[in-house]
């Protein structure tokens, strides 16, 4: 069974992100780029069930610029078998990218996809979902424990109410939660090994998908910075601060 994994290119959690001063867009010159925290976790299940011989081979991808190559390059590092690069310079919004990795699916046949529960730069949480349904085939989202065993793939996923266990049947698509794994450590000679893995390269163009965006952002702004605390002396003085800010 084939194993397709979504990696996103995004600004690394650890930077503290910028708002150009035209509100066109964020910082990202000079800025670190890295593989979007939720979709690693996924590539790290992906490859525990290769591992476990569940699966023998595991294909990552990415959309976007040629610059994604690092991300790919990573993720085979980790130890991916091989990588897809779908080129795209321009903004990517969730159903386009659902309809690439439509396209890839058709294309690859894989058992199982599987992709973080969303991106750390646009918090959509959407192209898994909209994957699942253009595919037409059974997700489970927001895993935390994933086994796979005779063409079913037991989940058990987090809920508002706590904790949800589910079933589907394979092929399926799941999106996976930070609680699932820790991924592991890339060493320099893994680093090496994945230069010489085949990475291939093609654009959006020849999987017969329109760029268009269905979303427009007309300006970006920083959040509003927070008000400086006050400190009261018991609960009268709270009391009394809430009505004064008209919160009781």
């Amino acid at each position: 069974m084939k194993i397709l994994v979504g990696l996103k290119r995004v600004i690394d959690y650890n930077v503290r992100v910028q708002v150009k001063p035209d509100g066109t867009g964020v910082v990202t010159d000079g800025v670190k780029m890295s593989i979007n925290p939720f979709d690693e976790i996924a590539l790290e299940e992906a490859l525990r069930l290769r591992e476990a011989g569940v699966a023998e081979e595991v294909i990552v991808v990415s959309i976007g610029p040629g610059a994604a190559q690092q991300q790919l390059r990573t993720g085979l590092a980790m130890g991916a078998d091989r990588a897809i690069l779908v080129k795209a310079d321009e903004e990517v919004q969730p159903l386009t990218a659902a309809r690439v990795l439509q396209a890839l699916v058709e294309k690859e046949q894989p058992g199982l996809v599987m992709l973080g529960k969303q991106a750390i730069d646009d918090d959509c949480s959407q192209t898994g979902q909209m994957l699942a349904a253009l595919w037409d085939r059974p997700q489970a989202t927001f895993a935390s424990e994933v086994v796979v065993a005779d063409g079913v793939a037991t989940v058990t996923r987090e809920v508002d109410a706590g904790l949800e266990t589910i079933e589907v049947d394979l092929p399926a698509l799941i999106t996976v939660d930070l609680r699932l794994n820790e991924p592991r450590f890339v060493k320099l000679p893994d680093i090496m090994k994945a230069k010489k893995k085949p990475l291939d390269e093609m654009p959006l163009a020849d999987l017969g998908v329109a760029s268009g965006n269905f979303v427009n952002t007309s300006t970006f702004a920083p959040p509003a910075q927070r008000e400086r605390g006050i400190m009261v002396e018991d609960v009268d003085g709270l009391m009394s601060a809430l009505k004064d800010k008209g919160l009781v």
